[in-house]
């Protein structure tokens, strides 16, 4: 099912102002959050515009911590954080989706809960794609 007022199901110009896509996981899309000080920090929203973690199957649910874990992996690998948080909302977009934000010990909030939307550090397309192509490559996904 898909909602046409929805910015993951529409994937167009209202999930632009905030992510970049990277490609398709099993259980749904991975995105680049726009805003990165906390380098790395990216999206998975479920392939269907369900509102809650209980709308879906027991196995749909193992999918997609499955490729949670997997995005987490390579973050480790990638970019060496810290610590990775997980963050699951939704009280203003009722599409199930996953934060997925590395931390840096002694950097941006360090010892606290990251901000959604700090609006501190934007890159350009061309980094963002570049970053793109190394998650591509490390998860073996096309955009």
């Amino acid at each position: 099912m898909k909602d046409n007022n929805c910015a993951y199901c529409t994937q167009g110009d209202l999930l632009d102002k905030f992510g970049y896509p990277v490609g398709k996981m099993d259980s749904g899309y991975l995105y680049i959050f726009k805003e990165q000080t906390k380098m790395g920090r990216v999206i998975l929203a479920y392939e269907d515009h369900v509102s809650e973690i209980v709308d879906i199957s027991d196995e749909e649910r193992n999918r997609f911590f499955f490729d949670a874990n997997k995005i987490a992996k390579a973050i480790h690998k990638i970019f060496s954080p810290s610590k990775v948080n997980y963050g699951m909302y939704g009280d203003t977009s009722c599409h199930l989706h996953m934060h997925i934000v590395p931390k840096y010990k002694g950097g941006d909030e360090w010892d606290s809960t990251f901000t959604m939307n700090p609006d501190k550090k934007y890159l350009s397309e061309n980094d963002y794609e570049e970053i793109a192509k190394i998650l591509r490559r490390e998860l073996n996904i096309s955009k």
